[in-house]
């Protein structure tokens, strides 16, 4: 299968590309070049290799759930700018 110079405008014309007639002429070689890599690909004899659901070995990286003693609240309020009752104190970013 090969691209035609019409289809090649066509497509240029979809993606509002004004392409002049020597880069038209060079996608067309570009995209008949790369149908012919996709018609290797298709040639080649994959029955003996199974399926893979990723082409890259997947693993769980999440950690271990365990419960630990939470921060005290002193050494959490420690490097605050302004506390108020155990409670951080931020600007007031939304006017009423």
């Amino acid at each position: 299968m090969s691209i035609s110079l019409d289809e090649v405008r066509h497509v240029a014309n979809l993606a509002r590309l004004q392409l002049s007639e020597t880069e038209l002429l060079s996608f067309q070689g570009q995209l008949n070049s790369l149908l012919g890599h996709f018609e290797d690909i298709q040639n080649l004899d994959v029955s003996g290799v199974a399926p893979k659901p990723h082409a890259v070995a997947m693993q769980n990286v999440f950690a271990r759930d365990i419960a630990h003693q939470p921060l005290p609240r002193e050494e959490a309020l420690r490097n605050s700018a302004d506390t108020k009752a155990g409670l951080f104190i931020v600007p007031t970013i939304i006017e009423e």
